[in-house]
């Protein structure tokens, strides 16, 4: 533990490499945290835990009703994939009984279908729970539904201790990246975020989400966020179809300070619709702009350096490499004096440089002019649905033993046990 940890009430092995196997290997490690009275945040990422020590430490986390925020990220290194539930479920099954708890985070852990049940039964059952972190878990559509289903059922919990008088926070935060959710699980993910309608920043880059499953999640989803602060999505697949669902959601965010949509073939059309939605002049909080490598043409960037000078006076920095236009375009030159003047009013005398302006075009491409986009303007809304509906049932019926869901219950059973009244 750090010599200042107990007085900023932090206890932290992070980074430290540690293999801890038994009660033995774990004690002398936690001596510190057994003896803080007050602990309001904890970090064990970057060790690798096994099943004895866990239930060690999940008894004393249990003990820490201070505690706020446990950060459980890479904590199963090299362990085996029949470890993993039974340890995760005894760090779990804790926390869960811990009133203040509001933010976990369990980056880099390899949980997929078969390790998933424990974290399915704390997330359908905390209700404290503001912030969750989810980022390389190697989940895959089937799990990924059931995460957000679980999602859902949380929201049901925190509705009923609502109406039993009880002071509950919303959930504000779901980072959810690198976890090939696909478009199989994006009707699950939709109905989550249509129920969890206080979430305030979404990342769920790197998914594998195509243009149905990106309009789906928007459309049926995320367009209920009516106070988001940060979307990112960067590292899917938009099109044209994702760009129009984009352009019809984006005016509700009126809060909304950083989009990120970069990486996701907007495409030459697409960026000029999700423009001319930003030149409405209801995102007038926007900051920061992430549309790298989309397929941009000069007349998409003339069309967002119009609405950053019209209808989006907070905007300060633009990411555009990358896409097709030429550096000395005129549109550019203007995007760059906007953005200069903004920083030379607003940014103080601390500036940090790359928080404004446009990004590096070091790697811009040459518009091809006989880009057609035909095929996506060809197909229809409904049958796009079906697809994605069927996407859904596919990653549903994926091959899982019948146990599974048992796990699930009995797991969730177990947990509410130890639910403090």
């Amino acid at each position: 533990m750090a010599p200042n940890a107990k007085a900023t009430k932090i206890f932290s092995l992070e980074g430290k490499g540690l293999k801890l196997d038994s009660a033995v290997d774990v004690e002398s490690h936690i001596k510190s945290l057994r003896e803080m009275e007050d602990v309001e945040e904890v970090r064990f990422l970057g060790n690798t835990l096994g099943v004895e020590a866990c239930e060690i430490i999940g008894k004393v986390l249990e003990t820490k009703k201070t505690l706020q925020i446990a950060n459980l990220a890479d904590i199963f290194t090299g362990r085996l994939l029949n470890e993993i539930p039974q340890a995760l479920s005894s760090l779990l099954t804790a926390l869960l009984t811990l009133p203040k708890l509001h933010t976990i985070n369990l980056n880099d852990n390899a949980f997929g279908l078969n390790t998933q049940a424990p974290l399915v039964a704390f997330l359908s059952s905390h209700v404290p729970l503001q912030h969750l972190i989810l980022n390389n878990n190697g989940l895959g559509p089937h799990a990924g539904i059931l995460i957000a289903d679980a999602l859902s059922a949380l929201h049901a919990k925190k509705e009923e201790a609502r109406k039993e008088g009880k002071e509950v926070p919303d959930l504000e935060t779901v980072i959810c990246g690198r976890n090939r959710l696909e478009n199989g699980s994006m009707t699950a993910w939709a109905k989550a975020y249509s129920l969890h309608t206080g979430v305030k920043e979404v990342k769920m880059v790197q998914n594998g989400i195509r243009q149905e499953g990106i309009s789906h999640l928007l459309t049926d989803g995320l367009r209920h966020a009516r106070g988001i602060k940060t979307l990112d999505l960067q590292d899917n697949t938009f099109t044209l179809l994702g760009a129009k669902a984009l352009a019809a959601v984006a005016p509700g965010w009126t809060e909304v300070q950083e989009l990120g949509i970069g990486d996701s073939l907007l495409s030459s059309k697409g960026s000029v619709v999700f423009a001319n939605a930003l030149a409405k002049g209801q995102n007038k909080k926007l900051e920061v702009l992430r549309l790298q490598y989309n397929d941009i043409t000069t007349k998409g960037l003339q069309a967002f350096a119009k609405a950053a000078k019209e209808a989006l006076p907070s905007l300060r920095k633009i990411e555009l490499n990358g896409n097709k236009f030429s550096e000395e375009d005129q549109a550019i030159m203007e995007l760059k004096e906007l953005l200069g003047a903004r920083k030379d009013e607003k940014a103080g005398d601390l500036v940090i440089e790359d928080d404004w302006g446009v990004d590096s075009l070091s790697d811009l491409e040459s518009e091809d002019e006989d880009e057609s986009e035909s095929e996506e303007e060809e197909e229809e809304a409904e049958e796009l649905r079906e697809k994605l509906i069927e996407e859904a049932e596919e990653a549903q019926e994926q091959p899982v033993a019948q146990e599974q869901d048992k796990d699930v219950d009995d797991l969730a059973d177990e947990l509410k046990k130890k639910v403090t009244v």
